[in-house]
């Protein structure tokens, strides 16, 4: 599992190390020297580049500089503020030169020092100014400038770099803001730290954690997933939910719904238990683990309102999505007023209906809401990120473009119940489901686009995939 810690946790493990005379700096910058050299055809005549500020980050990239100079790099520095003077010193006793943004022009290799983790808000118009100039291949000292560390907010101009090599640990902001990242390189530090403020699951987190039938199971033992979605208007959304919760694996999947979505369902899931019902008769359809609230239920008949009420009055995990969020963002009582388990899957705008804007703390955001309504909150994104009220927070980084489709988010909304009606946690059901998700997305669309029906699809492979790399 990947961990990633604040930026106040950084500087707390440091404290101890740097009063000991632990050479960190020297650690770090050789580190970044080595993976810079890696990156180049050969060291000896080659043309690097340095973007430097006037704190730690801009010292590294000169000590590594200097490192790189001594082995016959051609390495000029571009100063954006003043540097740090001894590593300046070093620098040029080693063969280093300042010069212009010019030198960026040809560069075989660009480091950016400009701002370090404790950068905040947007950068300055010198370290913009250059950072509209660059080209080629770009690493990044520890963070990306530009790139809030620990949130991953971006305001204004920000290096987007094809390799972050960062130092100790991962930082949030690494793991939310993964386009402006580029490759992840981690050099170690003997940094004693606490318990991660933000995870990220990897193959072998979700092979551990993926449901497998005992032998004596049976179709009720592995799990009932109710499905109340679609309408007359929206039968798609039913299909998709419903498809993909049979896909990921619940022993059986009962779906309530209006007439119309539930002829389609049918008859494309004939292994589904399908009740042509609609409001309160959602509990007609028999027991159930967990249900899936949502997914084109709409949102104008009042009968969506009973469904909603109905569902959310049952003693059993519920996952709201789609409609269900919009009429709950309308009466926020009846998720404060549950005792068992619920987790809410907005994007964006979904959120919005709740009263406020994500904005640039998305962690942050998902978390507020979770502690206002008692709930758990994956919001969806390019980096999906999964909170409770409390405890640390996951973030997915299997996601792509590509799921920016109509239906992608009903696929992983009965793919997440399916996970939740097997057994699996709020928080692991729904960072499984979005780990799943995001690869069932990318094999699907094979260096192309896809569609929410091919994810479906595809959703097998995935686990496979998972399994296998564990």
């Amino acid at each position: 599992m990947k961990t990633a810690h604040t930026v106040a946790q950084v500087r707390a493990a440091e404290e101890p190390l740097l009063a000991a005379g632990v050479p960190l700096m020297a650690q770090a910058s050789t580190g970044l020297a080595v993976a810079v050299a890696r990156r180049l055809p050969f060291v000896y005549g080659a043309r690097v580049v340095l973007l430097v500020g006037s704190g730690n980050n801009g010292a590294d990239a000169l000590w590594a500089g200097a490192w790189l100079a001594r082995r016959g790099a051609a390495v000029v520095a571009v100063l954006a503020a003043d540097p740090v003077q001894d590593a300046m010193q070093v620098f040029l006793r080693a063969g280093g030169r300042l010069g212009t943004a010019d030198a960026l022009e040809g560069a075989d290799v660009t480091v950016d020092g400009l701002v370090g983790i404790g950068g905040r808000g947007a950068l300055r118009p010198e370290a913009a100014a250059l950072v509209s100039r660059l080209d080629g291949f770009v690493v990044a000292v520890d963070v990306p400038s530009g790139v809030d560390a620990d949130t991953g907010a971006v305001e204004g101009a920000a290096v987007r770099a094809d390799l972050t090599v960062t130092f100790g640990c991962l930082k949030p902001g690494l793991l939310i803001a993964r386009d402006h990242v580029g490759d992840l390189e981690l050099v170690p530090l003997p940094y004693v730290l606490p318990n991660a403020s933000l995870t990220a699951l990897e193959a072998a987190d979700v092979a551990g954690l993926l449901p497998s039938p005992e032998r004596a199971a049976d179709k009720f033992s592995r799990g009932v997933l109710g499905v109340a979605a679609g309408s007359q208007t929206y039968t798609g959304a039913a299909v998709l939910s419903v498809g993909a919760a049979i896909r990921a694996g619940a022993g059986m999947v009962r779906f309530a719904g209006a007439p119309h979505a539930a002829e389609q369902v049918r008859a494309a899931w004939p292994e589904a238990v399908v009740s042509e019902a609609s409001g309160a008769g959602v509990v007609e359809v028999g027991r159930v683990q967990a249900w899936v609230l949502g997914p084109g239920l709409g949102v104008d008949a009042s009968k969506a309102e009973e469904t909603v009420e109905c569902v959310l009055a049952q003693d059993v995990p519920v996952l709201v999505d789609a409609d269900a969020l919009t009429l709950c963002a309308q009466r926020p009582s009846w998720l404060r007023d549950r005792t068992a388990p619920t987790l809410l899957t907005p994007h964006d705008r979904e959120y919005a209906r709740f009263g406020r804007e994500v904005g640039d703390d998305r962690i942050g955001a998902a978390r507020r809401l979770a502690r206002e309504l008692g709930v758990h909150v994956l919001l969806k994104g390019d980096a999906t990120v999964v909170v409770g009220p409390d405890g640390p927070a996951r973030v997915n980084t299997t996601g792509s473009a590509v799921l920016a489709t109509a239906g992608a988010g009903d696929v992983l909304a009965g793919g997440i119940g399916a996970l939740l009606a097997q057994g699996l946690s709020l928080l692991d059901a729904a960072s499984v489901g979005a780990y799943l998700h995001g690869r069932a997305g990318a094999l699907s669309a094979a260096g192309a686009t896809t569609s929410a029906g091919r994810v479906l699809e595809a959703w097998p492979d995935a686990v496979r995939e998972a399994r296998a790399g564990h």
